[in-house]
């Protein structure tokens, strides 16, 4: 049997949302959007907004965040599995990474119920190739930890491996994470991608001392991913 072969009933289908533009859907994804019997949303306020905007209406809409996944998934599935065409759709990007999603695949497998992951927008993706960093071969660290030490570590190891690294960071926080970068390597080559697809989006590009100074002179705002790359 394949992993993902049909065996009866209905289908789960994790369906990736724009990352900032809401016109960044694809066909494909309006159309199993549209033909779902029910959508679940990380946020269906939030979801309400994009699906609103395609003219997909009168669509139940369930919630399955963070907090209720583990809960909430074998219930989806078990509806999926009794005929149900079931939509997830995250807040953001591709549903699992940095996201809910990765519970529901879980469950899916456990019960044997098909289901179908579309291609998307993804905001790993975008940032790699904006950010002029090497592309061949990276490694995504997800959000980094509000703890110092962890950021540290993370960033260290992103370094280390000669790989570009990529991670979601806080304007928050980001003004410390390039001084941990400007520390622990000075000659590495960054990338700060803000407000991907937005009216805003910009990248930064330069050593970390270099957008430490820009980002204390201009302050930070907005969706922050960060690039690294320690070069030969």
């Amino acid at each position: 049997m394949s992993e993902n072969e049909d065996l009866a009933g209905g289908k789960i289908y994790l369906v990736p949302t724009p990352i900032g533009n809401l016109g960044d859907m694809t066909i494909r994804a309006i159309e199993v959007l549209q033909g779902a019997d029910r959508i679940a949303c990380e946020d269906t306020r939030r979801s309400g907004i994009l699906l609103a905007h395609h003219g997909i209406s009168g669509k139940p809409l369930v919630a399955l965040h963070e907090h209720n996944e583990s809960r909430k998934a074998p219930e989806l599935v078990a509806a999926a599995k009794a005929g149900e065409r079931i939509a997830f759709i995250s807040d953001a990007g591709m549903p699992g990474v940095s996201d809910p999603g990765y519970r529901l695949v879980q469950a899916c497998l456990e019960l044997g119920v098909s289901f179908e992951v579309l291609p998307g927008p993804s905001a790993v993706l975008m940032a790699l190739i904006g950010s002029g960093l090497p592309c061949h071969a990276f490694r995504f660290g997800g959000f980094l930890s509000v703890k110092s030490g962890k950021r540290r570590s993370a960033m260290a190891a992103a370094l280390d491996s000669g790989d570009t690294g990529i991670f979601f960071e806080s304007p928050h926080r980001i003004v410390s994470t390039l001084e941990i970068l400007a520390e622990l390597a000075p000659s590495a080559k960054i990338c700060v991608a803000r407000e991907l697809t937005k009216k805003f989006e910009t990248y930064h590009r330069g050593t970390a001392s270099e957008l430490l100074e820009w980002f204390q002179s201009h302050g930070a705002k907005g969706e922050m991913v960060i690039l690294m790359n320690a070069g030969s």
